[in-house]
């Protein structure tokens, strides 16, 4: 029996948010990433190597990019961030959990 499931193992009350590499190879790394209520830390910017597809599984965020524009998600809605594409965590709901899976590779 398989005991893996994105949206077992979520703890209760946890300060930061959890972000689990559940796949990784030379290519490809996936992580799980839990929200509630977490953004990134004021004026910090990803600028990541790899490019990323992200999906919102449940809950609700907004990424904001370094031009101003924002992408709103919801449960289901996914995007593509090309590497070095400067971008923040500007919000998660802070009444739900949001649950994302994060696909990230050269």
């Amino acid at each position: 029996m398989n005991d893996k499931n994105i949206f077992s193992n979520i703890p209760d009350i946890f300060p930061n948010e959890i972000i689990e590499t559940i796949f990784d190879s030379k290519n490809v790394r996936i992580e799980r990433i839990i929200s509630k209520g977490h953004s990134s830390p004021e004026n910090f910017w990803y600028n990541q190597e790899e490019n990323e597809w992200v999906i919102v599984l449940e809950g609700k965020a907004i990424i904001k990019y370094e031009d101003e524009y924002k992408d709103t998600l919801r449960k289901g809605d996914y995007l593509f961030i090309p590497a070095h594409k400067k971008h923040r965590v500007d919000w998660t709901s802070p009444d739900e959990l949001t649950i994302w899976l994060a696909v990230f590779f050269k």
